[in-house]
């Protein structure tokens, strides 16, 4: 990157016909989380002994020399800031000028803040840790009135080996860093340091795996048809989008590690009785797909190490970490089927979401919720949203206004 790659595009305010729809989502959690406008300082959780020991261990550190080489540099001269966060928002290193590091303390943008949305209000870091995307956000679309003369873009880098968000890269600036180049810059830099990460895990003894090498990875939440990415255990991927029925068969295959019989697939499988050759053809025609090794008979079972993205978030609720569910979550369980198997992990799901977001008492969570097409209906998590931002936030009229609308509609 160099000044000119990130050009300065006027020093007037930037202009906007109407907000973005995600940094309006963003407006809605962060009002929905109590941040006041009129907030100054992002609240800096650590102090300095608490932040150095957090920085040693965390994995960018690894990879911080490169991004400071590769990035930093060019930032400074353009008299903008690089930022280094981790999954939770805190900002582990800040790094530009002495006179533009001066500039951003005022706004609390320091080293040990955390800028997660429901702390900081509506910011690119913020933003791009909420949705798990790339993120922009100019001057008015930040929530904060103090930080509205700043713009900034971010970027999520992912752990290579299990695909979490290991934190957040942002360049924060002037209007100079609102152009695309500087987002693909930002883009380019988290896949180096995503790639030197993943050099230093193949390095380390490899962690264990099924004992036939082959490992599945299967996404089917807010899905029709589910993606289904095959690793044969010696590097090679393939990611292959099924069809729906072919959905529900390795969704219930995987939901039963130990196997089902054709009667149990079957009664699983079809709302009346299912010819019992039709489904055998479905299979054939799935293992043909797939592969022999990954489809086995008698029972009928996944021969190959199965992770996927419903297992995550039933893992995550478990753990008590509903917020990392919920960014799991990404609607209900392949939406449409009407396979009887599916229709009960996809309410089993949806129940323990619903549940942990009901007592849970986190007013940006349950925002998120009713704001999705799955949860703009839900009289009881309307109710609870309507206790939980209380009486004086500003998301009130907006939360009865929904809550009569539903007095009317379900009478």
């Amino acid at each position: 990157m160099s000044t000119g790659l990130m050009a300065r595009r006027g020093s007037e305010p930037h202009e906007r016909a109407a907000m973005r729809a995600e940094v309006a989502e963003s407006w809605q959690r962060s009002a929905a989380a109590g941040v006041s406008t009129d907030q100054v300082d992002a609240p800096v959780a650590l102090e300095e002994r608490d932040l150095r020991s957090l920085r040693e261990a965390h994995p960018l550190a690894r990879v911080f020399p490169l991004l400071d080489d590769v990035l930093g540099q060019a930032v400074r001269d353009c008299d903008a800031i690089m930022a280094i966060s981790d999954n939770t928002g805190t900002l582990l290193w800040v790094c530009g000028t002495p006179t533009t590091l001066g500039k951003a303390e005022r706004i609390g943008f320091v080293e040990g803040s955390n800028w997660d949305e429901r702390l900081a209000g509506t910011n690119a870091p913020g933003l791009a840790l909420a949705t798990g995307l790339p993120a922009t956000v100019t001057r008015s679309e930040h929530f904060r009135s103090v930080v509205q003369p700043w713009s900034c873009a971010a970027t999520p880098i992912h752990d290579p080996g299990t695909s979490a968000i290991l934190g957040v890269l942002d360049v924060t600036g002037g209007d100079q860093v609102v152009v695309p180049q500087t987002m693909a810059m930002l883009r380019a830099a988290a896949r180096l340091a995503e790639a030197e990460l993943a050099r230093e895990q193949l390095s380390r003894p490899a962690a264990p795996r099924a004992s036939s090498g082959l490992q599945i990875m299967l996404e089917s939440l807010g899905r029709t048809e589910a993606l289904v990415t095959v690793d044969d255990g010696r590097g090679r991927l393939q990611t292959l989008r099924l069809s729906p029925r072919h959905s529900e068969i390795l969704l219930l295959l995987a939901a039963a590690p130990q196997g089902l019989s054709g009667d149990e697939l079957a009664v699983l499988l079809y709302e009346d009785d299912g010819a019992s050759s039709t489904l055998r053809a479905e299979l054939n025609r799935l293992r043909h797909l797939l592969g022999e090794e990954m489809l086995l008979s008698r029972p009928y079972r996944v021969g190959a190490g199965v992770t996927g993205d419903w297992l995550a978030a039933e893992a995550m609720l478990a753990a008590g970490d509903l917020r990392g569910a919920m960014r799991t979550y990404r609607g209900p369980l392949l939406p449409r089927s009407t396979a009887p198997g599916v229709v009960r992990l996809r309410h089993a799901l949806e129940n323990a979401m619903r549940h942990a977001l009901l007592r849970s008492g986190e007013a940006d969570l349950m925002a998120a919720w009713t704001r999705s097409a799955w949860g703009r209906d839900d009289y009881e998590m309307w109710v609870a949203q309507r206790r939980a931002v209380g009486t004086g936030s500003p998301m009130i009229a907006l939360v009865e206004g929904q809550i009569a609308r539903l007095d009317r509609e379900l009478g």
